[in-house]
């Protein structure tokens, strides 16, 4: 699999989702279900159009002349990085998307994902060997 002509590393990655998205950045993961860990992080900086679900399972592919027009139209001058494709979010049928930015980051291996709102957070191990210091 390709995004933007950068070849992906090896390994089945159907599940994809959203990890933080703002003014700066675009962070996807991907991996072998959303409830594993998962084995790829995608990361679009300076984002200046985004058109992704939130969970998705992608087809990627170069955009058409016209998709990459879009931004462009909208934003004044072409992004130098456009990524399009088809996204499987669970409903009846594949939708077209398309993602621009100025660069983008693919990180293999483990992403580690922020808590959901609401969840319970289980204590991580100490960072200091020994008994709690004294505070006074």
């Amino acid at each position: 699999m390709e995004i933007a002509g950068r070849k992906l590393p090896e390994g089945s990655r159907r599940d994809w989702e959203i990890i933080a998205c703002d003014v700066g950045r675009l962070r996807l993961a991907a991996g072998y279900g959303l409830t594993r860990p998962h084995g790829l992080e995608v990361i679009f900086t300076d984002p200046r159009s985004v058109s992704c679900p939130p969970s998705f399972n992608p087809a990627f592919r170069p955009p058409t002349p016209e998709e990459t027009a879009r931004p462009a139209y909208s934003l004044g001058d072409g992004p130098p990085l456009a990524v399009a494709f088809e996204a499987d979010a669970g409903g009846r049928a594949a939708v077209s998307r398309l993602t621009a930015a100025e660069r983008l980051e693919i990180r293999p291996g483990f992403v580690p994902r922020p808590p959901r709102a609401g969840a319970q957070t289980t204590a991580g191990p100490r960072d200091w060997p020994g008994p709690p210091l004294p505070t006074d």
